[in-house]
């Protein structure tokens, strides 16, 4: 017998309007030229370092990914993030659930990021109308057009709307794919089911996005660079709507993670960067390495020249590229994702920064050297 399951159409759901919040993306957006705060001279010259291998990757038509934490995100990151795709230098961007909440909160509200000790008290963290809403819509629209996580919602900033289809038409899609394309009649049957129980109308729904100018989505949307999320189930806000759809989710989602391996199989002489991703980083690109490796093995090829730069907060001075995984009594051991991407063979460095020094030092060394 199945367990008992919370019922989310008893939560009392309320309009972003009303919350809190502590991010303003017009005031708190970084601008590209700032200077970085607090880069030493050793952080300087591996920044140096990796900038080359970029442009060594540009060059030879490599992949240069770029994988982050939502943190990125809410420091006001998103000008040089837009710039370092709309210029070339990087290939692919991925983050998590929390990431893509909060760019796209920007880019409808111009703010973001609520008091998550208070709200838990009230009984209101997350519970929010208009992002629950939007984003899972959003998510199952794409699903059903075949698009992934990230895409989906950077569509819906760029055209600052979503084309809602008639049920009917979607029940004979799915009554004509049934058998030659199984997911896509799944996916217009569920649609329709999201259509009828929130009784939304069919034709174009519009949603103002009136600072998408700040949206790392829509950005990558417009320059067709792909940015991919790869969520977890019961991570992010949007699992407390009742809109949320668990098979449109795992749709998306896995249209992305295949996106993200792709870029990763274009890795030899490519960089892969991971700023602040602690556990999604370093778990999706062990799978997506492992995948291309196989891959490469079967036409007599290996995948050995990529470089890895990883940043974030946790102090280490242990030296990774040069002496290797640390012994189990040394500290630097338990810096989990550190030790995964030592174990992905080519370079791996590891920087003690702040994401916001980090991506400005790394920009300005890109285009002013």
């Amino acid at each position: 017998m199945p367990h008992s399951k919370l019922k989310r159409d008893k939560l009392s759901v309320k309009k972003l309007s009303g919350r809190k919040n502590k991010v303003f993306i017009e005031r708190d957006n970084v601008p590209v030229t700032q200077k970085p705060e607090s880069i030493n001279q050793a952080a300087n010259l591996l920044i140096e370092k990796t900038a080359n291998k970029i442009r060594n990757a540009r060059k030879l038509g490599r992949s240069n990914m770029l994988t982050f934490g939502a943190h990125t995100i809410k420091n006001g990151m998103a000008p040089t993030l837009i710039a370092l795709i709309r210029e070339g230098w990087v290939t692919h961007l991925a983050t998590n659930g929390a990431g893509v909440i909060h760019d796209w909160e920007f880019a409808y509200q111009g703010k973001s990021s609520e008091d998550v000790r208070e709200n838990v008290k009230l009984g209101q963290f997350g519970i929010w109308d208009d992002t629950g809403f939007y984003i899972n819509l959003a998510i199952i629209v794409g699903a059903y057009e075949g698009l992934g996580y990230g895409e989906s919602v950077g569509k819906m900033i760029h055209f600052e709307g979503l084309q809602i289809p008639e049920v009917s038409t979607l029940y004979e899609e799915a009554k004509d794919s049934m058998e030659e394309n199984p997911e896509l009649a799944a996916a217009a049957i569920d649609f329709a089911g999201v259509i009828k129980k929130f009784n939304i109308k069919p034709g174009f729904l519009s949603i103002p996005h009136p600072y998408k100018k700040y949206s790392v989505q829509e950005a990558a949307y417009v320059l067709n660079i792909p940015f991919t999320s790869h969520p977890m189930f019961g991570h992010d806000i949007i699992y407390n709507h009742p809109m949320n759809h668990g098979a449109a989710i795992g749709r998306a989602a896995l249209n992305d993670f295949l996106s993200f391996a792709d870029s990763v199989s274009r890795l030899e002489n490519g960089v892969y960067l991971s700023i602040g991703s602690a556990v999604m980083s370093p778990m999706i690109f062990e799978k997506s390495l492992s995948m291309s490796q196989n891959i490469e093995i079967q036409g007599g090829m290996h995948i050995d020249n990529h470089f890895m730069l990883i940043v974030d907060l946790a102090e280490s001075d242990w030296d990774w590229a040069k002496d290797g995984e640390p012994p189990m009594d040394n500290p630097a051991y338990y810096l989990r994702y550190c030790k995964t991407f030592a174990r992905m063979g080519g370079e791996m460095h590891y920087l003690t920064a702040d994401n916001r020094d980090f991506l400005l030092a790394l920009y300005q060394n890109l285009t002013e050297n």
